[in-house]
């Protein structure tokens, strides 16, 4: 059994999207982000970063003791190994796949948290800050186009990338983004969206997700509340 600690958020939404397609049996184990709970000290012994989501593997290949594991990135890599799918077993089709997953954990998801951040939630306009990360999304959202110009999913066929991927472009619109400017990214959107696995993914405990945002919760998750040791 793999245990899974998820909030229902883009990061969150990655790895119920590859458990549903893998069919591998998995819990839920909410970690509500906006009470605070990612800093509680025994979800920081399994991601010492305070960040959801984090998998717990009972059952490793191994047979050894559980395995723990924390970042979105590091989770896709390690399911794909234990189902065998979504990631090529030849080197290069592994590694096209790799440095996709990568831009979205470099790039992609940390531009759009700030772009979002300074547009929607920041106390203050900061026209700077602003302007500065939505060009950052629409240079990012034209990399992903030109990515896609080609090829049906990013890095050739349906893969861990993909699931990354997705989760923040379904955030488009909030971020100001129009997908009519990318129409390479619209048709693989709209392909991906069909898919069912992925829409059972996301659906995983989606009343969870708040349409608004506390005061008290926007304290919390913009570091207002946290102590040094993690900020």
């Amino acid at each position: 059994m793999l245990d899974l600690y998820y909030w229902p958020t883009p990061n969150g939404w990655k790895i119920t999207i590859m458990l549903e397609e893998c069919g591998l049996p998995y819990r839920i184990v909410p970690v509500n982000i906006g009470a605070g709970e990612q800093f509680d000290p025994t979800f920081l012994a399994l991601s010492p970063n305070g960040r959801m989501p984090a998998l717990v593997d009972h059952a490793p290949e191994d047979g050894g003791e559980p395995v723990s594991l924390f970042e979105s990135g590091a989770i896709l890599e390690y399911l794909a190994e234990k189902s065998g799918r979504f990631l090529p077993a030849d080197l290069r089709g592994r590694y096209r796949v790799k440095q996709w997953l990568m831009w979205q954990m470099g790039g992609l998801g940390p531009m759009l948290g700030q772009n979002g951040h300074f547009l929607l939630y920041a106390p203050e306009k900061v026209p700077y800050a602003i302007d500065r990360y939505g060009r950052e999304a629409r240079r990012l959202y034209g990399v992903l186009d030109h990515a896609l110009s080609d090829t049906p999913c990013v890095a050739g066929d349906y893969s861990i990338a993909d699931m990354a991927i997705f989760p923040w472009v379904m955030t488009h619109k909030a971020q100001g983004i129009t997908l009519d400017d990318f129409p390479n990214v619209a048709r693989w959107f709209s392909q991906l969206r069909g898919r069912e696995a992925l829409q059972k993914g996301l659906a995983v405990d989606k009343a969870l997700r708040q349409s608004t945002m506390s005061d008290d919760a926007k304290r919390v998750l913009f570091g207002q509340n946290q102590t040094a040791t993690n900020e």
